[in-house]
């Protein structure tokens, strides 16, 4: 059994930062590309940033400049650190990953972890 879980999110004031945390757990055998996507209320689950496993990324053209997707593959963790928040920012953060375990390879997703931003 593989479980996600994500750490570091919370309240801040705009222009501010946070870093969101993510790691997997279980008879894993490897992993591939790790991403972030978000969800605010009312509106779809879209992706913030992607870090394949060779390294590359893609970021959501309104995070570009502002937010850096990193990854360490010997604690099978992403990172994301935000910065210069805003308040269309607000919104719940799921980490997803695709790993290979023991029972074979699938994408998995946290439990999703808020982060709101004030203005």
């Amino acid at each position: 059994q593989v479980q996600l879980v994500e750490s570091g999110g919370g309240l801040v004031q705009a222009g501010g930062s946070l870093r969101l945390s993510c790691t997997a757990s279980g008879s894993i055998v490897g992993t591939g590309a790790m991403g972030w996507y978000r969800q605010a209320p009312g509106k779809q689950r879209e992706l913030v940033a992607l870090v394949q496993g060779g390294g590359g990324t893609n970021y959501q053209d309104s995070v570009k400049g502002r937010f850096t997707i990193s990854r360490d593959n010997a604690k099978n963790t992403v990172y994301l650190q935000m910065n210069s928040l805003r308040p269309e920012d607000t919104a719940v953060y799921y980490c997803n990953m695709y790993i290979a375990a023991m029972g074979g390879r699938s994408y998995y997703w946290g439990q999703g972890i808020q982060v709101t931003v004030s203005s």
